[in-house]
């Protein structure tokens, strides 16, 4: 889904629950209220397979404006302090902007949805409580200035799972000494998804036909799609859905791999490890009817 502005992502996974008909649906990464973009929802068996994504790198793209910090790192937060931000320079933003580039600490913030024994952080800070938050390692991959004026600038960010833009705003203005918030954010891409695949909730509302929404489904296996993929027979296929590790010819020697069985379109089974001794072993797999 392309997440409008102005809900939450769960609000986006009951009304396409709802416009699906659909018992088992969730997503993989909340956006905040605030951010737009890329949203992959799983549906019945694909849930099984989220934590792929979760655990996927994600793209960006932010505007921060700069002089003004905010209570929650974005622009939904009241401002609580603000500075002159004129006399910042596009070249002291790029060299600021590097220096965050590569693995780094972020401390969450409290209007994060992370827990703390059960409850979101969000929901204590909005009741005035304050939790001290371990710092998380995450990585940047990539953080380019993209356009610079005296107010505000704009990013474009490649990171890791865990890594929260509005943090990195937060701590990109301390660096300039004038303070900063997300005024806006766009989720370019997660994993494998990207925002030209994706689908507004204005389509979807507007798509009467239950097989033209089918057809917006992608395939389970697209989750993983990038993993190498190991393809058996029907009678090695029997061994691995009892959950039995089985020996694979040209298999990969190590890490995580698709399953297939060979069909007259290949069938996907689920996802597997390499052991120690060469054999695939199933970890994850699709219920089959």
């Amino acid at each position: 889904m392309d997440k409008p502005a102005g809900i939450s992502s769960n609000d986006v996974v009951q009304q396409a629950k709802r416009l699906f008909g659909a018992q088992k649906v969730g997503h993989t990464g909340s956006l905040d209220p605030l951010a737009t973009g890329v949203l992959p929802l799983c549906f019945g068996e694909a849930t099984k397979f989220s934590q792929y994504l979760l655990d996927a790198d994600k793209k960006y793209w932010a505007q921060v404006r700069l002089g003004i910090t905010t209570e929650t790192g974005d622009a939904d937060g009241e401002v609580i302090a603000q500075a002159d931000a004129s006399s910042v320079t596009p070249a002291q933003a790029v060299a600021a902007l590097e220096t965050f580039v590569g693995e780094i600490e972020q401390i969450p913030s409290m209007y994060s949805a992370l827990k703390h024994q059960g409850q979101p952080l969000y929901k204590l800070a909005r009741k005035g409580i304050e939790v001290e938050r371990a710092p998380r390692q995450v990585s940047i991959y990539s953080a380019e200035l993209l356009q610079f004026s005296e107010a505000s600038i704009e990013l474009r960010v490649h990171c890791s799972k865990g890594t929260y833009i509005r943090s990195l705003a937060e701590d990109l203005g301390a660096a300039l000494g004038c303070g900063a918030h997300v005024s806006a954010l766009r989720r370019l891409a997660a994993g494998p998804y990207e925002e030209g695949q994706a689908t507004t909730l204005a389509e979807l509302c507007e798509t009467n036909d239950m097989q033209e929404m089918d057809a917006l489904l992608l395939p389970v296996s697209s989750a993983v799609d990038s993993w190498p993929a190991v393809r058996l027979h029907e009678d090695t296929a029997h061994y691995v859905r009892q959950g039995q590790p089985v020996q694979v010819a040209h298999a990969p020697t190590d890490g995580w791999v698709q399953i297939f069985e060979l069909a007259e379109e290949d069938r996907f089974l689920g996802v597997g490890e390499i052991l120690t001794d060469g054999r695939v072993a199933p970890r994850r797999l699709v219920a089959n009817d």
